[in-house]
């Protein structure tokens, strides 16, 4: 074993706490709605419970694990409260967990779009259609 991979190991062994605590933060689907909602954008505890259909005590309760933990912060505006993000971690795993469970859709999409196109007509929709440029003719 090299001295470099040693090192390697006792940072994976000190850190794998944490990183299991993150985990466990973020193995639980309403706390995994909220995080990815949050990634957009800002949000309002109302807007959350509209948009993601949590009644808003369990909605609290999750939020105040996230809090608690530091994955999400708050901001407050009058009389409503807005939480992000907060952790960077959290928002590279909710990136990372959108390319996997999420990134698909758009190529789903577009291969729709084009099965249901009219018969030598543009598909329907609002996707764009790029056409390939060669190299030779860009000169």
């Amino acid at each position: 074993m090299t001295e470099d991979h040693g090192d390697v190991m006792e940072q994976l062994k000190e850190k794998a706490p944490q990183a299991a605590e993150l985990l466990r933060q973020l193995a639980n689907a309403n706390r995994l709605l909220i995080l990815c909602h949050l990634a957009e954008e800002e949000r309002s505890v109302g807007q959350l419970e509209a948009d993601l259909g949590i009644r808003q005590p369990a909605l609290s309760q999750q939020l105040a694990e996230l809090r608690q933990y530091g994955l999400v912060k708050t901001r407050r505006q009058s009389r409503s409260i807005y939480y992000s993000i907060a952790d960077e971690r959290a928002e590279a795993i909710m990136g990372m967990l959108y390319d996997i469970f999420c990134g698909g859709l758009k190529t789903d999409r577009a291969r729709s779009a084009a099965r249901d196109a009219p018969p030598g007509g543009r598909p329907r929709g609002d996707t764009a259609q790029f056409a390939r440029v060669s190299p030779a003719a860009r000169r």
